[in-house]
């Protein structure tokens, strides 16, 4: 398939995990694939992994805290293929704790890439896209954007900021023919989720007691997210903006 033959992507987070899944993804359908992060050496093994498949792609060290960082990104991948048709803002990070356990310092870590983070790369994006002719932005958020569950206060309330900011944005860019769609995933099997549960008896227990919350009786795999992300970003989707869709195994049916 190649639905997105000439497009070029910029995908934050894309060196492990969602993101390299998201990555391979769209390498797949045809887009030149711009992999940004923080670790270089993640970066490099995904791009040679798109690479081995005949995509093209390009890493770029990127810390979406900073709004220099983000303005670069941009101009590096105009720079190296002329334009950027799509973001997708996925990179994040997990707490497991509650307002009272977690410090005030790793709030503002958290928020700062969770939040600030697709703030800023929306920011510098926006004019790319404009002189594109328009775009996509999926923003990766979590089911914990919707619902709530013990022990993840300050990921809630982060990832619950990413949908109302996508639903805002997709309303004040419309017009310049921008698309802004949000994904919401459960748990998936993934670099950031692989310590949730220790291998010791009371961990297996966590695990089986999370798994019971899924109806479809699995953990989520990252090409789970990373094939409505590609629907998102190609004009089969082109009607839609503004749209939070849970990929989730069923834990918000009901």
């Amino acid at each position: 398939m190649t639905r997105l033959a000439g497009k070029v992507v910029v995908i934050t987070g894309g060196g492990t995990g969602i993101g390299r899944a998201i990555a391979v993804a769209f390498a797949q359908d045809g887009a030149r694939v711009v992999v940004a992060g923080r670790r270089r050496e993640k970066l490099e093994e995904a791009i040679a992994l798109l690479k081995q498949l005949g995509g093209e792609g390009l890493a770029a060290e990127c810390d979406v805290t900073k709004a220099a960082d983000t303005e670069r990104l941009v101009k590096t991948a105009e720079d190296r293929f002329g334009k950027v048709d799509v973001l997708v803002n996925n990179a994040g990070v997990l707490s497991v704790s509650t307002v009272e356990t977690i410090s005030e310092a790793d709030w503002d870590r958290l928020m700062a890439t969770n939040v600030k983070g697709p703030f800023l790369m929306s920011r510098a994006v926006l004019p790319a896209m404009r002189r594109a002719g328009g775009g996509s932005i999926v923003n990766i958020a979590s089911v914990l954007g919707i619902v709530g569950i013990r022990d993840r206060a300050a990921y809630c309330a982060s990832k619950g900021g990413v949908v109302l900011l996508t639903k805002a944005m997709a309303l004040d860019h419309a017009q310049d023919k921008i698309r802004v769609n949000c994904v919401c995933p459960s748990i998936v099997e993934s670099e950031m989720t692989q310590n949730l549960f220790t291998e010791s008896e009371a961990g297996r227990r966590a695990r089986e007691s999370r798994l019971a919350t899924i109806p479809v009786g699995r953990f989520g795999k990252p090409e789970d997210v990373a094939g409505i992300v590609v629907f998102l970003a190609s004009d089969a989707s082109s009607w839609m903006t503004g749209t939070v869709i849970p990929v989730d195994g069923g834990v918000t049916a009901s």
